[in-house]
């Protein structure tokens, strides 16, 4: 059967059909428009859908959407969204009375684990951990090909556990986030509060890659803080493997300084599992989207 998969975010809405064997058919990307509110939105998935189901003549498939935050299984309302006009409405429902349909939804970050796990950096291991480091902190968590949710479909919500307590205070009301310090939005803060400076991170990362004092002792920090932040996941799921994606997944010495850091503070005498660069890229997110599909 063919799959169909959109990856909605708040800057773009892009669409992807997947043949019966994994081939890509057809993909195709669009604007997300959000400030013209939820139900604009609506409507561009709607365009976006029938044109990929055109490019298979209709024929049966699969279709799932991932997106930041989740569906509460309480209210069956998206909470969490970063694209915040979604957040309180019955996303589902409303798109299945608007196709005809039944969809999937599911977490951004579970479709890129899903995707990495059965056709990427993660292909062949039992349990897969998917993080995204990027704007902000994400995670994921596949067990022999299939997503791990939890009853409040959290799981994997890596971003949001604290690991200081007095420390910055994250959009969602808690203090000390791992996204306040190792997301790439996160890790622009840090850096400015530190030294008074406006940088991007890739600018950060180039600086230490060139050996400035400034960028070396900031780029410390963050790898402590890296560090301290994956031990405390694998402590708790001791996974086979872990797939990093966003654009913080980039910067290299994350495989070094980041990971030796890690085996500092994990709790065992040697660091097992894998920690890695994905495979799959901007891509992920909309193949896992399809491939979580109903």
């Amino acid at each position: 059967m063919f799959r169909i998969g959109i990856d909605l975010g708040g800057s773009k809405i892009e669409g992807i059909v997947l043949a019966p064997n994994g081939d890509e058919v057809f993909r195709k990307r669009i604007e997300t428009e959000r400030e013209r509110g939820h139900l604009h939105i609506l409507g561009r998935i709607q365009t976006l859908y029938t044109e990929l189901a055109r490019n298979i003549d209709s024929a049966p498939h699969t279709f799932g959407i991932g997106t930041p935050g989740a569906i509460s299984r309480r209210t069956g309302l998206l909470k969490n969204s970063n694209t915040l006009c979604l957040n309180g409405e019955p996303l589902k429902t409303q798109l299945e009375d608007l196709l005809g349909r039944k969809i999937e939804i599911q977490n951004d970050a579970n479709c890129f684990a899903m995707a990495e796990a059965l056709h990427g950096a993660g292909k062949g291991k039992n349990l897969v951990f998917g993080i995204i480091m990027g704007t902000g902190c994400g995670g994921g968590i596949v067990y022999k090909g299939e997503v791990i949710t939890g009853p409040q479909s959290i799981a994997g919500e890596w971003g949001h556990t604290s690991i200081d307590p007095n420390g910055p205070t994250c959009y969602c009301g808690h203090r000390g986030c791992v996204e306040t310090f190792i997301s790439g939005g996160g890790a622009e803060a840090r850096y400015t509060e530190k030294y008074g400076e406006k940088k991007s991170f890739a600018e950060i990362e180039a600086a230490y890659r060139a050996g400035e004092p400034r960028a070396t002792e900031f780029m410390k920090f963050f790898f402590q803080k890296f560090g301290r932040s994956l031990a405390n996941l694998i402590d708790v799921l001791d996974p086979d493997v872990v797939v990093i994606g966003g654009g913080v997944s980039k910067m290299q010495s994350l495989y070094k300084d980041g990971v030796a850091e890690v085996a500092k503070e994990v709790f065992s005498d040697s660091l097992e599992t894998s920690i890695v660069e994905n495979k799959l890229g901007d891509s992920a997110g909309v193949i896992g989207a399809a491939l979580v599909g109903v």
